[in-house]
């Protein structure tokens, strides 16, 4: 069983730098220890906040009252056909890094995004033109529910844009392990998007070196202030606070009246996705506006960020309920938040 302890700061262990105190704190270095750890909790009655590098997470100054359990469990598996089974508790951007050294490709463009890989199929985390529903096909995870280690498949996991079952039913999986499937290859998969493309000098479709596309992302990334760094205060944030809207038929006809022109992707069914940043910024929200001791990332409008360190995570909520309510008076589009809300949440 691992060591627990009372009172533990949540802030430093979240890229925000906000979060008030843990009443219990576990850190689980292993599947037996992680899955032990909620499972005493749950027969206990006691709630449950499972942390990973915490980069997608905003948590109230209350903190968390109950046990929250850090998952630090590491191992990677590499098979000859491209399999590649990681623990929970391993580094995204390291497992990237290795896997681009080892000629392994279909993750080369999620280079730099923080974070651990039991996160990856949570959010169905992507970036440039990749995300992990692309590449996963098993998520091992600890049913809360039936008190059951299972092998979920990717059908199973739900994947849509930023989403998947783990998150419309939050409280129910812990994720223990995830298995994707890569290419051995020397070069990338088709360049799928244009900022990237123009970055590398390459048309839509084309292959590139995996070296480079990874150094080509992590350039981009960093001129917006989504490469954490200590010495660079726009990297304090959760990344983008909101998720590019998809728009029906009926909504994007409506945007298309009050904004013509405005920048789009074309989906399905007559559908589009429309860039969150773009709206943050032509409602009135610049780069670097500030909220008292937060504000708007100075490379990049999806952000919000800490820059001091020192604010509060009612003081980041302030800044997005400003911005969200802005957008949603002059384009009628309501923005989502990305990160998970612990103890908080940004209303209507």
């Amino acid at each position: 069983m691992a060591d627990r302890l009372a009172g533990v700061r949540l802030a430093p262990y979240t890229t925000l730098r906000m979060g008030g105190r843990a009443r219990a704190f576990v850190e689980a270095r292993s599947e037996d220890e992680l899955v032990e750890a909620v499972a005493d909790a749950d027969r206990n009655g006691e709630p449950v906040l499972i942390l990973g590098g915490g980069s997608n997470l905003v948590v109230s100054d209350e903190g968390f009252d109950g046990l929250v359990v850090r998952a630090a469990s590491t191992g990677v598996e590499i098979a000859d056909d491209g399999q590649v089974a990681v623990q929970a508790g391993e580094d995204w951007d390291a497992l990237v890094a290795r896997c681009v050294a080892e000629e392994l490709a279909g993750v080369e463009c999620l280079s730099g995004i923080p974070g651990l890989v039991g996160s990856t199929p949570i959010q169905n985390v992507g970036a440039y033109g990749q995300d992990v529903s692309q590449t996963v096909t098993a998520v091992r995870v600890y049913d809360r529910m039936t008190g059951e280690i299972c092998d979920l498949t990717a059908s199973q996991c739900g994947f849509a844009y930023r989403y998947s079952a783990f998150k419309a039913d939050p409280g129910r999986h812990v994720v223990l392990a995830v298995t994707y499937s890569l290419t051995r290859s020397v070069l990338s998969g088709p360049v799928a998007y244009k900022e990237l493309a123009v970055r590398l000098g390459v048309e839509i479709g084309d292959r590139v070196p995996l070296a480079e596309a990874r150094e080509a992302v992590l350039a981009l990334r960093r001129g917006k202030g989504m490469v954490l760094d200590p010495h660079d205060p726009d990297t304090r944030s959760a990344g983008s606070f909101f998720t590019n809207p998809v728009l029906d038929a009926a909504a994007a006809a409506d945007l298309e009246l009050r904004a013509p022109g405005h920048p789009r992707w074309d989906m399905p069914d007559g559908a589009v996705k429309v860039p969150a940043a773009w709206l943050i910024e032509n409602a009135g929200f610049p780069k670097g506006y500030e909220k008292g001791r937060v504000r708007i990332s100075t490379k990049h409008t999806l952000a919000l960020t800490n820059p001091t360190g020192e604010a509060g995570a009612a003081e980041l909520l302030a800044l997005a309920r400003e911005v969200r309510d802005g957008v949603r008076e002059k384009f009628g589009v309501t923005l989502v938040n990305e990160p998970v809300m612990v103890g908080l949440a940004l209303g209507e």
